[in-house]
């Protein structure tokens, strides 16, 4: 049997979400072969059409977020609205929201009902805090579960407050666990036979499952990770350093081997052989004074000169990369990460490519974000509304 062109065609996902978390998961899947319908209401649609950065009106944000994605409006406080997508529920795969707790539940959309109307749905839900607990009816941004999940606490210099990422990264890592978290679901259903269930995803959970070994190390030494700036805690050398030309360059020298070589390549071969230093534990004893040697070799190599001795010896490193670093960067470019594409008035621009990459069945982007409702007669048609079912529906404003 031939193989599908994507991995997940012929899954219909339905998207009720705004902004991040729920749209980037959608995203993911329309990526990789499901058809996304995304509900938006007819007053604006999803406000991320409006963030950062506008090109004619639309951001250009907006055009990565709901690539190959369909735009449905629909009005969920009119009756015909809420049916539609009641009709939609009953036909799909997946549905991924991510309102605060009690919204779906108000509309007549809780668990429950959408279970009886379809047994073999997979619901994803995204909030702030999850769907129980005393904390679930709070409203909870990204920012907010990255706080609360330990993250921000720990980003950032000893001697300064804490510092945000310069993504939001706490509603794309909620996002990847509720793709993960579908897709366990769908083969519970299509390979051991089960029904659909729900995917609980609470944005600081998702944070608070990164934090790695926070707390065991609290909970047996009472030890308290803190804010180290750029230095990675406990595992050393691993850090930025300065070029004698004023480039940042990461290098993470860290592994036994590794650190032998790039001591070698630096001119101290002391330090190379040196009994003390030849495990992580010795070397993170003597942390300032080896960040200092670093410090003082980096600042006086210029960044090519630098970045070469450092892949001779076969050392990680990288420069920190600005976008106009990455478009001509060989690496990027071999692997396809910028798509060519095309904004409504044909004006070519570049967007990421497609992560991850399947050897048989890769994903794409067949199409940038629609426009507002630009599927909605589309999709309408396919659940049998005729011409003059969908004007009565938008007279009355229920699309």
């Amino acid at each position: 049997m031939p193989l599908p062109s994507k991995p997940l065609d012929g899954l219909k996902v339905i998207e009720l979400g705004t902004l991040i978390a729920g749209p980037f998961a959608s995203r993911i899947c329309a990526e990789f072969g499901a058809q996304v319908i995304k509900i938006e209401s007819p007053d604006g649609g999803d406000p991320l059409r409006k963030w950062r950065k506008l090109y004619e009106g639309t951001s250009l944000w907006w055009f990565v977020q709901a690539r190959n994605k369909q735009s449905l409006t629909l009005n969920l406080k009119h009756p015909d609205g809420l049916d539609i997508l009641k009709k939609l529920l009953g036909e799909a795969d997946i549905l991924i929201e991510n309102f605060r707790p009690g919204v779906l539940e108000k509309l007549g959309l809780g668990w429950d009902v959408l279970h009886a109307l379809n047994p073999k749905l997979v619901m994803v839900r995204l909030s702030g805090f999850g769907q129980t607990g005393p904390m679930k009816d709070q409203p909870g941004f990204g920012a907010v579960g990255e706080s609360m999940g330990g993250l921000r606490y720990i980003t950032g210099f000893e001697d300064r407050p804490p510092v945000r990422t310069g993504i939001s990264i706490g509603d794309s890592i909620a996002a990847l666990w509720g793709v993960i978290g579908a897709l366990m679901a769908l083969r519970h259903r299509e390979v051991n036979g089960g029904q659909g269930q729900v995917v609980d995803v609470a944005l600081y959970e998702a944070i608070f499952a990164m934090m790695e070994s926070m707390v065991p190390e609290f909970d047996v030494f009472g030890f308290i990770r803190e804010r180290t700036g750029n230095i990675m805690p406990g595992i050393t050398p691993s850090s930025i350093h300065t070029s004698a030309d004023g480039k940042h360059v990461q290098i993470g020298a860290n592994g036994d081997a590794i650190f032998k070589r790039f001591m070698q390549a630096i001119g101290r071969a002391d330090l190379a052989d040196d009994p003390s230093l030849a495990s992580n534990d010795g070397r993170d004893a003597r942390r300032d004074e080896l960040y200092g040697v670093i410090d003082r070799w980096a600042a006086s190599v210029p960044l090519d000169d630098l970045m070469q001795t450092l892949n001779d010896a076969g050392v990680p490193a990288s420069r920190i990369y600005s976008a106009e670093d990455m478009l001509g960067d060989p690496q990027f470019l071999a692997r396809e990460m910028f798509l060519q594409a095309k904004l409504p008035d044909g004006k070519p621009f570049k967007m990421p490519g497609i992560v991850p990459k399947l050897s048989d069945t890769p994903g794409s982007a067949e199409w940038v974000g629609p426009e507002l409702g630009e599927h909605t007669e589309l999709l309408l048609g396919e659940l049998g509304y005729d011409a003059a079912d969908i004007a009565h529906l938008r007279k009355q404003g229920a699309i």
